[in-house]
C-alpha cells in the first residue's frame, strides 16, 4: 500500500464545502450521508439529473432554472437542463464592491489590482464597445493576448452579449493563430501589441498584417497596450478598422443589461494542441461550464469567498477558462504572464507568499523542476494561507509528491488533476474527504462516473487501461465546429468503446478509486504487445543525478515496437557508455524488463506543446519517417531537427 502523505483534520471537514453541500443535500434530496466521499459520488452519478440541479441551486446560479433534463444513450445528444436560461458573465460578476478581484504580475514585478466595481465597469465597457460595433449574438471574439486583466474583460464582455470567444497566447506564432482562428471565421480580434518572456519583448503588433490578410472575416481590430507600457507603433489597414484600448476606457460605464441564454449556449471555442494534425475546434456550452466549474471549484477544490486563486497558464490553455470561472466563486484571482523562472526559480511560490494565495496550480513540470534543482520552498517562505496546490499538464511522479510535502508545505492538500481542453475541466481530482496517496489522483469528481477500461471494454482494478466515463455531463462538448453530423465528434470519442466516452489517457483505478495516469494512450510503449506507460520509465530515469528531462517513443521495427529513449543530459555530462548501462540497469530493477530501452540518445532538449507537454507522438512520428502535419503547437519547433535521420536508428 503506496504511502498515505496528507489527511484533512476534523476542523477542516467539518468546516468544509463539502460537508456543507452533504447537509444541504440531506435537507432537500433525502440524502443519507456516511461521512465518507464514496458515497457522495456513488449518489451525484445515480442521481445525475437530481445531482446537477442542486449545483444550480447550491452555488446560486442566477438565472431561469428548467428541470428538464434529457439523457440519451448517445452521451453527446445529452441535455441537462436544457430549457434553464443563464448569462454566464452575469454569474461570475456576482459582486460589486471594492474587494479585489483580479491581480495582475508581470515576470519583472509589474503589479495592478482591479477592484469587483471596477472590473464591472470596465466590462460594461467593453459591453458598450461590442453593442456599437455590430458585435451581436453567436460572432466570434478572438483574443491574441497575453494573460493579462484586459482579456479577462474582453471575454466577460464577449460571454455577456452572446458572442463566442476564442483566444490563443502571444508565445503562437502567425501559423498557428491563422490555422485556429481561421476555421472559426471570427468578426473582431483583439491583440496585445508586445509581450515579456524571460526578460526579453517580443512585438506582437508586427504579426497583424499577415494575421489580417490570411483571416478576411476579421473587420475590426482591437490593439491593447502591455500594462505599463505605452502602445507601441501600428500599420494601418485600408478595409479594417483599428481601435485602440484607451478608446474603450474613456466610454462612459453604465449597467449592463445581462440576456438570459439558452443553458446549451455556445461559450467559448477551445483548440486541441494540435501536434499531429489540424487542432479541433471544441465548442463549449455555457451552463456546463459554469454548472462545472463551479462543482469543482467549490466542492472539489474546496474555494470560499475571498479565497485568493492563483493558477499559472496562458490564454491558450483551458486553465486559463478554469482560473477566471474562480472569480464565480466570489474568490479573488491572480494573473501572471512571463517566464515562471525569471531571475527567480522559484518565483511562482514567492508570489503565492505575498499575495495570500489560498489555492495555488501549476504543471507537474514545474515541481519536477523545483525538485531537481533542490528548492526547500519550506525553508522561505510560510506560505499561511496556502490551502490547496494543484498540479495538473502530466503525470506528477511519486517523487514530486513526497517534494511537496518536505520542502513546500506539509500540511497542504496536494490535489494532481486530470481532464483536458476536450471537457475544460476535469475527470479526475482532489476532495478533503480522501487522504492524499503518493503518486495517485484522489477520485472521480462528482457526477462522473470514471473508469478503467481493458481493450474489450471491461472495467478493471489494479491494471493499467483507458480512462473512460460511462455517463453523460454538462461539460461534454456541445459541438465541434463546422463538425457536421458529429462526424469528428464521434470518432474522436466514442470508436473504441461505442457509448462510453474514451478520453484517450492510459490510467489505473486501485482498489479504493483512486486513480494513477499514465500519459496519454497514443503514446503508450507495445513492446511485444504488452502496453507499457512512459511515466514510468520517466520517474526511474530521471532520478539520475546527470538527467535533466528525458522522452520515450516506440519505434516500428520489423513488426514489433521497440523503446527508444531520448535524454537530456544536465550541464558538465556526457551520456557514455557506461551511463546508458547504468540508466538500463535501473530500469529494469526499478519498471520491468520490458521498459527497457533498446537504444538511448541524448539530445539537448525536449519538443514540448506551449502548455508545457513534451509531445511524443510528434517525435514518434519523426523517427518512424512521417511528416509532421503540424508544428505550430510546439513551443520550441527547431529542436524536431534533432530527431530526424539519427543513425542508430536507422
Amino acid at each position: 500500500m503506496n504511502k498515505v502523505l496528507w489527511r484533512a483534520s476534523t476542523k477542516q471537514k467539518k468546516k468544509s464545502n463539502l460537508l456543507k453541500y452533504e447537509n444541504y443535500l440531506m435537507n432537500n434530496y433525502n440524502y443519507l450521508p456516511n461521512g465518507t466521499y464514496s458515497n457522495l459520488l456513488k449518489w451525484s452519478i445515480k442521481n445525475s439529473k437530481d445531482f446537477w440541479s442542486s449545483i444550480w441551486d447550491y452555488t446560486e446560479v442566477k438565472g431561469n432554472k428548467s428541470l428538464e433534463t434529457i439523457l440519451s444513450k448517445k452521451l453527446y445528444k445529452s441535455k441537462f437542463l436544457s430549457k434553464s436560461k443563464l448569462n454566464f458573465a452575469e454569474n461570475i460578476l456576482r459582486k460589486k464592491d471594492k474587494d479585489k478581484a483580479i491581480t495582475f504580475i508581470s515576470e519583472n514585478g509589474y503589479k495592478e489590482i482591479k477592484t469587483w466595481i471596477e472590473l464591472y465597469r470596465s466590462v460594461s465597457k467593453v459591453v458598450k464597445f461590442f453593442e456599437d460595433n455590430g458585435i451581436n449574438n453567436n460572432d466570434r471574439v478572438v483574443g491574441y493576448m497575453p494573460n493579462i486583466i484586459e482579456t479577462v474583460e474582453f471575454f466577460l464582455a464577449s460571454s455577456a452579449i452572446g458572442a463566442i470567444w476564442s483566444s490563443c497566447s502571444p508565445d503562437f506564432g502567425t501559423n498557428g493563430v491563422i490555422e485556429r482562428f481561421n476555421q472559426i471565421k471570427p468578426k473582431i480580434l483583439i491583440i496585445c501589441d508586445r509581450y515579456y518572456y524571460n526578460g526579453k519583448e517580443i512585438n506582437v503588433l508586427n504579426r497583424l498584417p499577415e494575421i489580417l490578410s490570411k483571416i478576411k472575416s476579421i473587420k475590426k481590430v482591437i490593439v491593447v497596450n502591455y500594462p505599463g507600457k505605452k502602445l507601441l507603433n501600428y500599420k494601418k489597414f485600408i478595409n479594417v478598422k483599428i481601435f485602440k484600448y484607451n478608446e474603450i476606457k474613456k466610454l462612459n460605464s453604465s449597467k449592463i443589461y445581462f440576456k438570459k441564454f439558452d443553458f446549451d449556449k455556445e461559450l467559448v471555442i477551445l483548440f486541441s494542441s494540435g501536434t499531429t494534425g489540424k487542432p479541433k475546434c471544441i465548442c463549449h456550452r455555457a451552463g456546463g461550464v459554469l454548472l462545472q466549474h463551479l462543482k469543482e471549484h467549490i466542492l472539489q477544490c474546496e474555494i470560499k469567498p475571498k479565497d485568493n486563486v492563483f493558477y499559472f497558464t496562458t490564454c491558450g490553455w483551458m486553465m486559463w477558462n478554469w482560473l477566471v470561472s474562480a472569480l464565480g466563486s466570489k474568490a479573488s484571482i491572480v494573473l501572471f504572464d512571463g517566464f515562471p523562472m525569471y531571475k527567480k526559480k522559484d518565483l511562482l511560490f514567492k508570489i503565492a507568499n505575498r499575495e495570500n494565495i489560498s489555492l495555488l496550480g501549476v504543471s507537474a513540470k514545474y515541481i519536477d523542476n523545483l525538485r531537481n534543482f533542490k528548492i526547500n520552498i519550506k525553508s522561505k517562505y510560510n506560505l499561511k494561507k496556502l490551502k490547496t496546490i494543484c498540479s495538473t499538464g502530466s503525470p506528477l511522479s511519486e517523487d514530486s509528491f513526497e517534494y511537496v510535502y518536505k520542502k513546500i508545505k506539509s500540511k497542504v492538500h496536494l490535489a494532481s488533476i486530470s481532464g483536458g481542453t476536450d471537457i475544460v475541466s476535469c475527470f479526475v481530482l482532489g476532495n478533503i474527504y480522501d487522504p492524499v496517496v503518493k503518486g495517485q489522483i484522489q477520485n472521480s469528481g462528482l457526477g462522473m462516473d470514471v473508469d478503467v477500461f481493458n481493450d474489450k471494454g471491461k472495467s478493471i482494478k489494479n491494471r493499467k487501461g483507458e480512462l473512460v466515463c460511462k455517463n453523460a455531463f454538462p461539460s461534454m462538448p456541445i459541438k465541434f465546429w463546422n463538425d457536421r453530423k458529429y462526424k469528428k465528434y464521434m470518432s474522436s470519442y466514442f470508436v473504441k468503446f461505442p457509448g462510453v466516452w474514451h478520453h484517450g489517457d492510459f490510467a489505473e483505478k486501485t482498489d479504493n478509486n483512486s486513480f494513477i495516469i499514465y500519459g496519454r494512450s497514443d503514446a503508450t510503449l507495445n513492446p511485444g504487445g504488452v502496453r507499457i506507460g512512459t511515466s514510468e520509465i520517466y520517474s526511474v530515469v530521471e532520478k539520475f543525478k546527470f538527467v535533466n528531462e528525458s522522452l520515450a517513443v516506440g519505434q516500428n521495427r520489423e513488426n514489433d515496437i521497440r523503446v527508444i529513449l531520448f535524454v537530456v543530459m544536465k550541464k558538465k555530462f556526457k551520456l557514455s557508455e557506461k551511463l546508458k548501462k547504468e540508466i538500463k540497469i535501473k530500469i529494469r530493477k526499478l519498471a520491468s524488463p520490458r521498459h527497457v530501452p533498446s537504444k538511448i540518445i541524448q539530445v539537448s532538449d525536449i519538443p514540448r506543446t506551449k502548455n508545457g507537454k513534451i509531445v511524443e507522438l510528434a517525435v514518434k512520428s519523426i523517427i518512424d519517417g512521417k511528416k509532421l502535419k503540424n508544428i505550430q503547437a510546439i513551443a520550441n519547433p527547431n529542436i524536431l531537427k534533432e530527431f530526424k535521420n539519427i543513425a542508430e536508428l536507422n
